[in-house]
């Protein structure tokens, strides 16, 4: 059963690798340097060469660092990587929390000493290309620094508790963990941009001016209680624009990147923020939680039916069962159902952001958000013609053309 197993997670890596790589071709099938008919106006033909370069550099770099990553995951399963590690965590302690500890940290800083030769490339030369890095070597190291840090307290952390929880509770163990990590998702969901967000960028209450008092008249207008407006540094690391809604509540908060209030127009912004409203007056934010606490559970409760059973540990080659080692192959085994479950949220997901759309579009201006998105996109040297197949697997926003399409349709009337 245990060899079974092994050979069923060897087909589920290499279906994805597969899969990954047929996407990327249907995706290349529609590049082209000429303008399209349906983009005139929105990218001149010097602006969709260089997002037309922009995108296929991207997507082969990530044929190359994906193929490296698929390599020597393989090698750990095929040559027993990770039966050795897991013997050498058990020469050193038999303490169940303390093996876990060390097994998923070598196994953490392991990937990501495989993967900080990709990250310097991306950031220093592919966005340094384009004209969008503003990232200097000091935020790089500092930025790295600061996520090691926070992924050993935050991680080892939530690890070392759930680890806890499995050997105290038995058959109760995914119930309570889901318990544990709902209350830790919602703490971070409702003070991320208060605890974790100042350790890397500025957040800046919002001026007072026109802006602010068009953003506030606009959130009065429908019925939206907006006292946390903040300005992030994002021309700290890239020039690339942004915004985002967080909280709930009283803690909800509005926060915009300095480069989207330096590239649009008051009118614009209002718009962009009107769609993010919209998110939270049709409840996708809550949704949104909603659904990612279910999912959790869901995959606890299958994790919890096999995590005991020894065949996990034997299938990666362990002498002994372990709680680590069950884990590293029931994940490999969920990946399926994660794909299946992350196309659902995706198809969800973009629904929402039409409604968010026509939200923005029926109550403020369907003009200004159409202009807003354009500029997000041309800015950004967004491939504007993905593959229909690929929209499907990997966005969580439907493609500029559409969006403005259904735009129109509020125009019309």
């Amino acid at each position: 059963m245990a060899e079974f197993i092994f050979y069923i997670i060897i087909a589920i890596l290499v279906f994805d690798y597969i899969l990954e790589r047929l996407l990327d071709y249907l995706n290349s099938r529609l590049w082209s340097y000429d303008l399209p008919v349906e983009l005139q106006g929105i990218y001149d033909a010097g602006k969709y060469r260089k997002s037309q370069d922009y995108t296929r550099t991207n997507t082969r770099f990530s044929i190359y660092s994906d193929t490296v990553s698929f390599v020597a995951m393989m090698l750990m399963l095929l040559l027993g990587g990770f039966a050795f590690l897991d013997s050498l965590v058990w020469s050193v302690t038999t303490n169940p929390i303390l093996m876990s500890l060390m097994f998923f940290g070598i196994l953490a800083l392991a990937s990501d000493l495989i993967g900080l030769p990709f990250s310097i490339y991306g950031t220093f030369v592919i966005e340094e290309k384009f004209g969008f890095n503003r990232t200097t070597a000091k935020t790089y190291i500092m930025d790295k620094v600061k996520g090691l840090f926070l992924s050993a307290l935050i991680g080892g952390g939530l690890l070392s508790l759930i680890v806890w929880i499995f050997m105290m509770t038995g058959p109760w163990f995914w119930l309570i963990a889901w318990g544990v990590i709902t209350a830790f998702t919602l703490f971070m969901f409702m003070f991320y941009s208060n605890l974790i967000v100042p350790l890397f960028n500025k957040q800046t209450p919002l001026d007072e001016g026109p802006l602010r008092d068009a953003i506030e008249g606009f959130s009065v207008r429908v019925g939206f209680k907006l006292k946390n407006i903040y300005v992030i540094d994002g021309s700290k690391r890239s020039s690339k624009a942004n915004a985002y809604f967080t909280g709930l509540g009283a803690k909800k908060r509005v926060v915009l990147y300095d480069t989207l209030i330096d590239e649009h127009s008051t009118e614009e912004l209002v718009a962009v923020l009107a769609h993010e409203i919209g998110h939270y007056k049709k409840k996708h934010t809550l949704a949104g939680v909603i659904i990612s606490i279910l999912q959790t559970g869901l995959m606890l409760f299958i994790l919890s039916l096999f995590i005991d059973k020894p065949v996990l540990s034997e299938a990666l080659g362990a002498e002994h069962p372990s709680f680590h080692m069950s884990l590293i192959a029931f994940g490999l085994l969920y990946s399926p159902l994660s794909l299946i479950l992350g196309m659902l949220g995706n198809t969800l997901s973009r629904k929402n952001e039409y409604a968010a759309d026509r939200y923005a579009g029926e109550n403020y201006n369907p003009e200004a958000l159409a202009e807003a998105l354009k500029k997000l996109s041309v800015n950004n040297l967004s491939n504007l013609r993905p593959h229909p197949v690929y929209v499907f697997f990997y966005y969580s926003h439907p493609p500029l053309l559409k969006r403005l399409e259904a735009l129109k349709k509020i125009v019309a009337g």
